[in-house]
């Protein structure tokens, strides 16, 4: 088939990401949806019904022991993100850096 002066040329780009490019998207696009699930957790004691109520409450002790749980949970999953995310501005071929300062 001949091309015409008026016809396009160019490759069409794939439709589908790479699988890591893809993988890569959806991890960061989770790390920036940890605050929001963090804000969620804690406002999860607010629709608690209050201990001094009429009815059966969640105890001061149960709430505090919540969120702290909370917290030290956000900081494991952030450290896990962080974790996967560290050597993915890097080129394929070249290998992770111990030390930033050039002292290996």
């Amino acid at each position: 088939m001949t091309t015409g002066p008026g016809e396009d040329t160019r490759v069409t780009p794939p439709i589908f990401l790479e699988r890591q490019s893809y993988r890569r998207r959806r991890l960061l696009d989770a790390a920036r949806l940890l605050p929001i699930m963090g804000a969620a957790l804690f406002a999860v004691p607010l629709l608690w019904p209050r201990a001094g109520g009429g009815a059966d409450g969640v105890p001061t002790s149960s709430a505090i022991l919540y969120i702290f749980s909370v917290w030290a949970g956000l900081i494991v999953v952030n450290a896990a993100f962080g974790r996967l995310t560290r050597g993915m501005n890097q080129p394929p071929g070249r290998p992770e850096e111990t030390d930033r300062d050039g002292d290996a």
